[in-house]
This record gives structure tokens, C-alpha cells and sequence, in this order.
């Protein structure tokens, strides 16, 4: 949770880690009515420059709001903050 928003998460108990929902989060920070929209531009701009933050997003199943599973872009802690960082918001101080 963040501020009444819900972020999806897995933890993964093998390399005890916990994995959050990238839309989640860039919902959050960008405030746009269309995240997914919003994450497809910012991922295709971060591959074009060679960042690591999309070498380093995985994809999970998570429960979407449809009460299905869906693959859901993903990132460790380490990946999120990167995001935070890669996303002008004035949400990114208080979400770090």
C-alpha cells in the first residue's frame, strides 16, 4: 500500500526477495488514467538508451482487477527505486 493505492507484490521465497507490480507503481508516480500505456512508452524509450531497468524486469502471474492472472512486468526493490527515479512525479520523495 501506498497512500490508499494498492501495489501487487510476490515474494520469492528461493532467492527471498520481494517482487512489485511496475503498472502498479507507475500509476502511482505518473497519476495517468492509462499506466500500462504509460510503462510501454517509458520501457521502449529505457531499451532504445540500453538501461538495465529493463534488463532487469521480470515478469510474474498476478492477480489483475478482472480477478485474473495475468504476466505483469515486475522489479526488485533495487529496480523500483530506478523506476522512481525514471519517472518525474512529485510522488517519487515520499514513495522512496
Amino acid at each position: 500500500m501506498f497512500e490508499n493505492y494498492k501495489i501487487r507484490t510476490r515474494w520469492d521465497n528461493e532467492k527471498e526477495i520481494w517482487y512489485f507490480s511496475v503498472v502498479d507503481i507507475v500509476g502511482i508516480l505518473s497519476e495517468s488514467k492509462n499506466p500500462n500505456n504509460y510503462w510501454k512508452v517509458l520501457k521502449n524509450r529505457h531499451r532504445k538508451e540500453g538501461s538495465q531497468l529493463v534488463t532487469s524486469c521480470n515478469q510474474l502471474k498476478m492477480l489483475s482487477a478482472d480477478g485474473k492472472y495475468y504476466k505483469t512486468d515486475v522489479l526488485d526493490t533495487e529496480g523500483v527505486l530506478r523506476l522512481v527515479q525514471s519517472i518525474p512525479s512529485p510522488n517519487a520523495e515520499p514513495f522512496k
